[in-house]
């Protein structure tokens, strides 16, 4: 019987090889092989980098060997194989090497040619050209499925869309402050400050309500965003080929008469002078183009790293440590807390004073329902301030915040003991609105307003300009950053925007850890609230160019998850 000697080299690179069964087939001008296994007795096949070589007998000669089909099937768990090339000696001793080079990841049969190239007209037999017409049949598929799934994306992700048709005009700049993923920096300029030199001359072709700057500030007019935080810090050093650069901006913003947010004047550091120009919308294109860049890169830092991260994600650990260490499992507040998921979350005084956003009105509604539902359950179990004050496992817990999670810090808005009902529920409230509807709201924007890189650059690999009138685009390309570093930014963006799988949302609890009915009517009445809710959002989006669903109940789950 003909015999046939197969040859198979695996990857050399990490994690190549595999403990998956293989089989192959060979396919010739005169008839086809049966599967056969590749194993060898007492030896460890397909291993990272070896070159393994099998006898396959077949009853008939086969011909022309045309293909070979190799298909993988688990062994104990589906693991991955990189094969580099299959090579097979004829009976005749001609040798024929079939490329594959690839990750063969699924159990789906992989059929290879021979590595010599040919056109077209050089397919003789039906086998090759069914073989040839059917790789680009499922190429064509596949490609059309990649094509289906950008456009989809791009139409659930509609705000991606128009940022990156408008991330250069003014009103988009200034629209992100109040909508995007970091609602939270701007403020109601009382007073233009001394760091920022700006004058009426500088301005006044911004100002379209015949007043002078100082009365647009006293009108409340003028807006102010400032990251002085970032003065000072130290930029990435880890990648010795790549210097990147920080900055702390200053940003002057304006409302105008169409109501609507714009800058007015930015400087890109804290400290005025000649090598640190204050740039104007009526400089050139470019200048003020880049100083606005670099603003929203400044941005985006202080929104991952203190917005996001510090005031959502690890206050809320505060909050689920001091939980474990001091409410045991059968206390309401502690029932309260698997109730809303995974964690309780804070963002500290700061959230007693969120009063600016425009989506203050959304804010309000669910703040407003979620003190609701925490006025009900804390009048269920205390029925006075004094059952507040003598429930010394409510005390301890509060007080574990105050002590080891604000360090002590009463600038954190946090007390160290709570003596009302009324202060109780204020408490519960902020706990719950951060962990889920802020959360929700700085996170899973991220990748609408942060994967258009010129819109939310990660790093930047230029300084800030020093004088106007010198910034060409090439400056600007090259001030973005990289291929790779901008992979890195929209991989991460878009997982932190996704929903887990068994995502559950604000109000439902398929977990019933309370048992008392009255608590239960509660959560009944804050579901129904947050469907009120749901259904104003839905219509208020109807026909907008930019709809805000963030904050819609439905997409926001009961807490930080990731």
């Amino acid at each position: 019987m003909p015999s046939y000697t197969v040859t198979v080299a695996t990857g050399s690179q990490w994690f190549a090889g595999t403990d998956d069964y293989v089989y192959l087939s060979l396919e010739g001008t005169a008839g086809c092989s049966e599967r056969h296994l590749l194993d060898k007795p007492f030896y460890n096949d397909f291993e990272r980098g070896a070159v393994d070589s099998y006898d396959v007998t077949v009853e008939e000669d086969l011909g022309e060997i045309q293909l070979i089909k190799i298909e993988k099937r688990k062994y104990w768990y589906q693991d991955d194989w990189y094969l580099k090339h299959i090579t097979v000696k004829t009976p005749l001793g001609d040798y024929l090497e079939f490329p594959c080079y690839r990750w063969i990841t699924d159990e789906k049969e992989v059929v290879l040619r021979d590595g010599r190239a040919k056109l077209p007209r050089d397919d003789k037999t039906q086998i090759l050209k069914q073989h040839r017409r059917k790789e680009l049949e499922n190429r064509q598929k596949i490609n059309r499925e990649f094509r289906n799934t950008v456009i989809l994306m791009l139409q659930t992700c509609f705000p991606l869309e128009y940022v990156m048709q408008h991330w250069k005009e003014d009103f988009m700049f200034g629209y992100q402050f109040l909508n995007g993923c970091n609602p939270v920096l701007i403020r109601r300029c009382t007073e233009i400050p001394k760091k920022l030199p700006v004058t009426m001359d500088m301005v006044e072709c911004s100002l379209e309500r015949n007043l002078t700057l100082e009365e647009e500030v006293k009108q409340g007019n003028i807006f102010i965003v400032d990251y002085e935080l970032l003065d000072g810090v130290d930029a990435n050093k880890t990648d010795p080929c790549t210097i990147q650069y920080l900055a702390a901006p200053i940003c002057l913003l304006y409302k105008n008469l169409e109501n609507k947010i714009v800058p007015i004047a930015i400087q890109l550091g804290q400290k005025p002078g000649p090598e640190n120009p204050i740039f104007l919308p009526s400089d050139a294109t470019y200048d003020w183009l880049l100083a606005k860049i670099w603003v929203r890169s400044s941005d985006f830092h202080i929104h991952q790293t203190v917005t996001h991260l510090l005031r959502t994600h690890l206050v809320s650990e505060v909050f689920s440590i001091a939980m474990f260490r001091q409410l045991p499992a059968v206390h309401p507040l502690f029932k309260v807390g698997p109730s809303m998921k995974r964690f309780w979350g804070s963002q500290g005084g700061f959230l007693f004073g969120l009063t600016n956003q425009k989506y203050i009105l959304v804010v309000d509604q669910l703040g407003w329902f979620d003190q609701l539902f925490a006025e009900d359950v804390i009048q269920i179990y205390y029925e006075s301030d004094e059952v507040v004050c003598e429930d010394v496992e409510l005390q301890a817990f509060v007080k574990d915040i105050y002590m080891y999670g604000m360090r002590g810090v009463k600038a954190s808005g946090f007390p160290k003991v709570i003596k009302t009902r009324e202060k109780l529920a204020e408490y519960l409230t902020v706990i719950i609105f951060t962990a889920s509807a802020q959360h929700a709201a700085v996170n899973f924007g991220q990748y609408d307003w942060c994967s258009w890189i010129p819109n939310a650059p990660p790093t930047m690999r230029c300084p800030p300009p020093t004088e106007k009138g010198t910034v060409t685009i090439e400056q600007i390309v090259e001030s973005l950053p990289d291929r790779g570093r901008s992979c890195w930014h929209l991989g991460a963006v878009w997982a932190l925007s996704q929903f887990q799988d068994n995502e559950l949302f604000l109000g439902v609890y398929p977990d019933e850890h309370f048992v008392e009915k009255p608590v239960k009517e509660a959560m009944a009445k804050f579901r129904k609230n947050l469907d009120e809710i749901v259904s104003t959002i839905t219509e208020r989006n109807k026909n907008k160019k930019l709809p805000y669903y963030y904050l819609s109940p439905n997409r926001i789950p009961n807490s930080v998850a990731v």
